[in-house]
């Protein structure tokens, strides 16, 4: 996260607070890992570091936001008949279009939530109800991180083997909030929160980390983020989908034969994913 978004200041500082150097670490068979900053010839092309993503695959979150969806129907419910007003379609049509102004995360769903109410019910809503729309972000900031079953034990054994970075995208306080509560901080060597994942942004991060595409894997619950901009550049993938995925990240049209992808179902499966990867990897 030393650069976020393409900004630097506050945030680079931010950014090297989490970063988590470990040259010369031992992992759990006593094998020195090589140093993040170490040059290794592209044609190695054994996998070297794995990315993971944050929300919905370590821990929940779409689910507050859908309830957080569900509590905002009902406040404008009480304005416009739900059945004719298409509001999920014009509330997500509205948070796509904000998307390059307020950025990802509760704050922007929040602001698209106001402008969407006040379109939808002809500025008829009341402060008050505004005011409760606002109360809904407020509880989302506050809701405590629930991890996902079995992730501390498969993030631990995914970096005992290789080096592992965190790579996520939101609103930046939230998550370096979440990152905090998690207690997983300290597996990762570097902590990345960025303001877009795309081809663009995994390309940086990989001349960040001086690291081949080749020689990475991401692991994620959305395609549209997690896979395929890495797949795009040469890299590998791990699918893990959740059970409920906002629609903007289902916007990815990826082979289900793709040969650089795996998809697995539970946490359980991705230590031995990884390491198959490896090894088609290194054939």
């Amino acid at each position: 996260m030393s650069l976020i978004g393409g900004r630097r200041g506050r945030r680079a500082a931010v950014g090297r607070r989490f970063q988590r150097q470990r040259d010369n670490r031992c992992n759990a068979r006593g094998r020195i890992m090589p140093p993040m900053n170490s040059r290794t010839p592209v044609a190695d092309s054994r996998i070297r570091m794995i990315g993971f993503d944050a929300d919905d695959t370590l821990w929940r979150s779409q689910d507050y936001f859908d309830q957080a969806q569900l509590d905002f129907e009902r406040i404008v419910g009480g304005y416009v008949d739900l059945r004719d007003a298409r509001l999920h379609e014009r509330l997500y049509e509205i948070e796509k279009r904000n998307i390059g102004i307020f950025g990802y995360g509760v704050k922007g769903m929040v602001l698209s939530m106001i402008e969407a109410a006040v379109e939808i019910t002809g500025e008829r809503i009341s402060a008050a109800d505004l005011h409760r729309i606002v109360e809904l972000g407020k509880d989302l900031l506050r809701h405590p991180v629930e991890m996902l079953p079995g992730i501390p034990e498969a993030v631990a054994q995914i970096a005992a083997e290789f080096e592992v970075v965190l790579i996520t995208k939101g609103d930046l306080f939230h998550q370096e909030a979440k990152v905090r509560q998690c207690g997983l901080a300290d597996l990762f060597q570097r902590i990345e929160i960025v303001s877009e994942k795309d081809t663009q942004t995994y390309a940086r991060l990989l001349r960040v980390f001086d690291l081949p595409a080749q020689r990475f894997v991401m692991i994620g619950n959305s395609l549209r983020s997690d896979i395929a901009p890495v797949l795009a550049l040469g890299g590998w993938g791990i699918h893990i989908p959740y059970h409920t995925t906002w629609a903007h990240e289902n916007e990815a049209e990826i082979a289900a034969d793709a040969p650089r992808l795996r998809r697995v179902d539970q946490a359980v499966e991705l230590p031995q994913a990884v390491r198959e990867l490896a090894k088609v990897a290194a054939a």
